[in-house]
């Protein structure tokens, strides 16, 4: 035991003189989690509070263009933006000044019209109860389309919510004047109700709550599981970076001429750096309950959470520990280790799901997915925070974030007991 607090107290002195890496451990997360909240903080607060400038060009000045206007206006996703000219309005949208701008044809509002009275007519004419519609009336229908004028940059994703919010509105607005012709037709009572246009199906969302109390997820509670576990596998790094060092100054060959075993030196790595990782998980804590608040961002909510989260915390260092303890046991220089230890990472954090959902994955990299460590770490934090789950919820995720870190540890000693014997 008091060969291991040795090893601790060597790598805390080695890592207190590094004042660069330490901020680079503690100031550099701080910076970026708060940073990416702020930046998507506005795609999960609701569409009230940042709505979307879009260009309006109506040439039909009907209802149709009415319909449509409200039914954007009542999203409350955009602040609309007439305009007269559509090569205006395209023009602005190419240079990049709008995403979006909308034309409407003209006499689109009468077209419908004219279309939909005359499949009723052919309709009751099969009945007998009208006369037959002349072939020459409907050959003279032109179909109308509505342009829409996008940003080169826009994302595919914006792209199609709005082509198919659109066209839910014109398919909803062409039900209902299909329904006003056939009441038209038979009865010329304008008041009275034929039809019931009122949607007969809808949708109602049930999410979990606690009491009374729905539990939605916000950025906060996305950002800062997501990012903390970023800067925690960050860690290889530092770690091994300076067992690199120790092996090009010769620490470690003074080391081997002790009675001291390379499991030792390991144990007191972990030690160090497992505190580092956990008060770095802290300071994120202070960071989402303190400080985001002031920000004007939603708070992290963590009251009878924290005992849990910091035993997620406490695996998922483990488990970047391991990878920092086998890349340092593995490369000869730092130029080895520093580049692929930021590059594995910044896979690892791809493939776990901390950029881009996993379920929007294509399957192969959904399967891939299962075998990042960032993934088993980032549902762990996700049933704490979301899911309001137990310890005994956690327990497949703290295993497989175990086992990694057991694994890891013992080829790093397999491999420097070969490579040593050699």
């Amino acid at each position: 035991m008091h060969k291991l607090w040795a090893s601790t107290y060597k790598e805390l002195l080695l890592l207190s003189r590094d004042i660069g890496g330490l901020a680079i451990l503690f100031v550099m997360p701080l910076v970026l989690v708060v940073t990416i909240t702020l930046i998507q903080d506005s795609t999960f607060r609701s569409i009230n509070d940042n709505k979307i400038p879009i260009l309006w060009v109506d040439y039909d000045k009907g209802e149709v263009s009415k319909n449509i206007y409200d039914g954007l206006a009542d999203s409350k996703s955009f602040n609309i933006i007439g305009k007269e000219s559509d090569s205006e309005a395209k023009e602005l949208v190419f240079k990049g000044e709008y995403q979006l701008a909308i034309v409407i044809p003209a006499n689109l509002s009468s077209e419908l019209e004219k279309k939909v009275n005359l499949n009723v007519e052919g309709l009751l004419s099969k009945f007998g109860l009208e006369e037959e519609t002349p072939q020459s009336e409907k050959a003279d229908l032109e179909k109308k389309e509505v342009i829409l004028y996008f940003d080169p940059a826009t994302q595919m994703a914006f792209k199609n919510s709005i082509k198919n919010g659109i066209d839910k509105m014109i398919f909803k607005i062409e039900t209902q004047t299909i329904y006003k012709a056939f009441q038209s037709q038979i009865t010329d009572d304008e008041t009275e109700a034929i039809f019931d246009t009122e949607s007969f199906i809808s949708f109602k969302e049930i999410t979990p709550s606690i009491g009374e109390n729905e539990i939605i997820p916000n950025s906060v509670q996305h950002n800062v599981p997501a990012w903390t576990l970023f800067a925690i596998f960050f860690i290889i790094v530092p770690l091994s970076i300076n067992m690199v060092k120790e092996k090009s100054q010769g620490t470690f060959v003074r080391l081997r001429t002790n009675p001291v075993s390379y499991l030792t030196v390991l144990g007191g790595k972990t030690m160090i750096y497992l505190a580092v990782c956990l008060i770095q998980f802290g300071l994120m804590l202070g960071i989402g309950v303190y400080l985001f608040p002031s920000l004007g961002l939603p708070s992290l909510a963590v009251t009878g959470k924290t005992p849990l989260l910091f035993l997620v915390a406490l695996f998922a260092g483990l488990a970047a520990i391991g990878l920092g303890l086998l890349l340092g046991t593995v490369a000869r220089t730092q130029e080895q280790s520093a580049p692929f230890g930021a590059t594995f990472v910044v896979i690892l954090a791809a493939l776990g799901g901390v950029w881009v959902p996993v379920f929007i994955m294509p399957k192969f990299m959904q399967t891939l997915s299962n075998l990042s460590p960032m993934n088993w770490g980032l549902n762990a934090f996700y049933d704490v925070f979301l899911r309001d789950a137990g310890i005994l919820d956690l327990i497949p995720e703290l295993t497989l974030l175990f086992l990694f870190f057991v694994i890891t540890t013992a080829i790093s000693i397999v491999y420097n007991e070969r490579k040593n014997a050699v």
